[in-house]
């Protein structure tokens, strides 16, 4: 019997694993989640808490998924504290999903803007030439580097890290190295995720070069299936148009990077 994706399912938290201080992955079993495309998203309900959209995070074991979450507001905070052997409600599968080129491919992920990113690199060609870009603060909110490399073994491919500080690996904004790849060398397709300004400022690098460039969008979202409108950039709504939209399409959009709307749905300058 097919899943209704608009019904709430429970599921139980099976393993917990520890990413960074402030980030954890929770491995659970559902079949529906650990073959949704990369870009799609689900609706998280934290009992007595809140309902959150969340990014579904790959698992080795068959039939797993996970939800790699970064405490800081209440909802996100309570998804964190979730225990092995506790259980949370999940809908979905909802939005679109990116359009995987062939060739040489950057993707930059900012944060738990990875997560579909690691997804997204379980989708590529052995014959693909791929680039991850890694963007944190300092070195001890990096994850995802190790397992970036290890999903490209057979691959020809690199993994930089950049942090702000420059406690790890490269110092400046992952747009900034951004910036320099797309100068050196021309990307069949760039993907990023992360920080509105960050994708606003990878789209506008490789947009400005004619290249193919995608980004999943992160907005408020409090019904993930078009109705509340709380996550409209523009013209569009996230949940229902997007989460992912092409450069063509967002440096038309007057809102993306330069506006947002917080929980009361008034629109704020980045």
């Amino acid at each position: 019997m097919q899943r209704n994706h608009n019904h709430t399912t429970i599921v139980t938290i099976e393993k917990v694993i520890d990413e960074t201080p402030t980030v954890r992955t929770l491995v659970f079993s559902d079949n529906v989640m650990s073959n949704v495309l990369p870009g799609q998203f689900a609706m998280v309900w934290i009992p007595g808490i809140n309902e959150l959209p969340m990014s579904v995070m790959i698992s080795k074991e068959p039939g797993k998924a996970a939800f790699t979450v970064r405490k800081h507001g209440p909802a996100s905070t309570g998804l964190f504290n979730v225990k092995e052997g506790q259980q949370i409600g999940i809908r979905g599968p909802y939005g679109n999903s990116f359009d995987l080129k062939e060739g040489k491919l950057l993707l930059v992920g900012g944060g738990t803007g990875l997560v579909p990113m690691i997804r997204l690199l379980s989708f590529v060609k052995p014959a693909d030439d791929v680039t991850v870009l890694i963007g944190a603060k300092s070195k001890d909110e990096v994850f995802f580097e190790d397992l970036a490399n290890n999903m490209l073994e057979n691959n020809p491919h690199k993994v930089i890290v950049s942090t702000d500080d420059g406690s790890y690996g490269e110092k400046g904004f992952v747009t900034d190295l951004v910036e320099k790849l797309v100068n050196e060398s021309h990307f069949d397709g760039v993907y990023a995720c992360g920080p509105e300004i960050m994708m606003y400022k990878t789209m506008q690098s490789a947009h400005s070069r004619n290249m193919f460039v995608q980004a999943s969008l992160e907005r408020m979202m409090k019904c993930g299936v078009g109705i509340c409108g709380s996550c409209c950039v523009g013209e569009d709504l996230v949940c229902r148009d997007g989460t992912v939209f092409d450069g063509d399409h967002l440096s038309s959009n007057k809102e993306f990077g330069h506006f947002y709307r917080n929980k009361a749905g008034i629109l704020e300058k980045y």
